[in-house]
């Protein structure tokens, strides 16, 4: 199941997404939405959604002000929009697809399938990953650009989301772009010892300096780096760590 978030500042806008997807699209469950780019920002930090329905003009904040910041980001992109000359800003800050307002239900079922068919397929390149991890010790592979790199799990002290890719970051040597994303890392990296604490951070929970107390919260790593919590991490965070 695919879960999706709706952020348009126009309700009727997304009633009608809303009941497109419930009606034509039975593998996506929209499980948030927001009316303005500020809610949208909290909903994303909340959800780990694998679709956002984005519109671009909204008060406040447009569409891309969103992204800006929330950049990096770890969903297909999909904007929603009534007006046809943002096609190469959208472009431009990656998005999946760009869908006219109203929306066309053909093509709206298009971009769903197309992107149910990249997540089996992400999942299946998982599955195959984990299969070829070396566990010998505390060591796996991961892909670069040059090829596959082995790395040792105990030196990794967190790995940040770049829409498709993931940056790994290490205690004494240059990080490392990874061409993976970081749900797919997740899969394969070790669960008692690394820790997703937000749509686009993994931590390894032995470089946990302190918690500072916010709505979600950040954690301060060893080396002074600061990372956000989601709100809806939070909890389960504090537990892990006998908060």
């Amino acid at each position: 199941m695919l879960k999706a978030i709706i952020i348009d500042d126009e309700e009727n806008g997304r009633i009608s997404l809303r009941a497109k997807l419930e009606t034509y699209c039975s593998g996506v469950e929209v499980v948030a939405e927001a009316a303005g780019a500020e809610q949208g920002i909290e909903m994303i930090d909340q959800y780990i959604a694998d679709i956002v329905f984005l519109d671009i003009e909204m008060p406040k904040l447009n569409g891309f002000d969103m992204l800006d910041r929330i950049s990096p980001f770890n969903f297909h992109l999909i904007f929603t929009t009534a007006h046809e000359h943002y096609a190469i800003d959208a472009i431009r800050n990656n998005a999946f697809d760009y869908l006219l307002k109203p929306v066309d239900i053909e093509e709206l079922k298009r971009a769903v399938t197309r992107i149910a068919r990249l997540k089996e397929k992400s999942s299946a390149d998982v599955v195959t990953a984990a299969q070829k991890t070396i566990l010998r010790g505390n060591r796996i592979i991961v892909p670069t650009m040059e090829g596959r790199l082995f790395l040792d799990t105990s030196v990794i002290m967190h790995i940040e989301a770049q829409n498709n890719y993931s940056i790994f970051y290490f205690r004494d040597q240059p990080k490392i772009t990874v061409s993976k994303t970081l749900r797919e890392i997740e899969d394969i990296l070790p669960a008692d010892l690394f820790f997703r604490i937000h749509h686009s951070s993994i931590i390894n929970l032995n470089f946990v300096r302190k918690y500072v107390k916010g709505r979600g919260g950040q954690i301060e790593l060893q080396d002074g780096t600061l990372l956000d919590v989601s709100r809806r991490r939070k909890d389960d965070f504090l537990k892990i760590i006998g908060y």
